[in-house]
């Protein structure tokens, strides 16, 4: 595959999935500044991973895979500094932009989906998406059944929460 093909692809990709890497920078970094960072890196492994596409599966598949790796070893990576940047965040929280109005719902759902370890994280991610159990099951190398009973899991933790918090 040559650059211009490449190129192509990535556009075409970008264009078309570009809401899967917000997601999932959104819901895998907790401020604004490490989502930004986060959709670079996830673009960056995008385009790098092109050349490997063999269209063994749907596209949406491959993005799904490779920004879902890429944000779980963006957290890794990020885990040690987190606790100091929570802190400066919390301190500078007057600092965030209030041109868009805030949902106090959809900010507890991301807050709560930060939370989860990075396979449920990613679980979760992609049946708010629409995807299938099959194609969840295709995307994270897990079983059908498995993605089932971890999100039947998921589902009532957050609500169990949501009551608790009255949300």
């Amino acid at each position: 595959m040559n650059e211009s093909e490449q190129a192509s692809r990535f556009g075409e990709w970008y264009r078309e999935y570009q809401g899967i890497v917000l997601r999932i920078a959104r819901a895998s970094a907790f401020n604004l500044a490490d989502q930004e960072d986060l959709i670079q890196e996830i673009s960056l492994q995008i385009w790098n991973s092109i050349p490997n596409f063999g269209g063994n599966c749907k596209a949406s598949t491959w993005v799904y895979r490779v920004a879902l790796n890429t944000a779980i070893a963006w957290g890794r990576k990020e885990k040690s500094h987190r606790e100091t940047r929570e802190g400066l965040a919390e301190d500078a929280h007057f600092l965030k932009e209030t041109a868009e109005p805030r949902n106090e719902k959809l900010e507890w759902i991301y807050d709560q989906i930060r939370r989860f370890d990075p396979i449920d994280r990613s679980l979760i991610l992609l049946h708010l998406d629409g995807q299938s159990y099959l194609e969840i099951a295709d995307i994270l190398g897990i079983s059908e059944k498995n993605v089932g009973v971890k999100l039947s899991r998921l589902r009532k933790t957050l609500t169990d929460k949501a009551n608790n918090d009255a949300i």
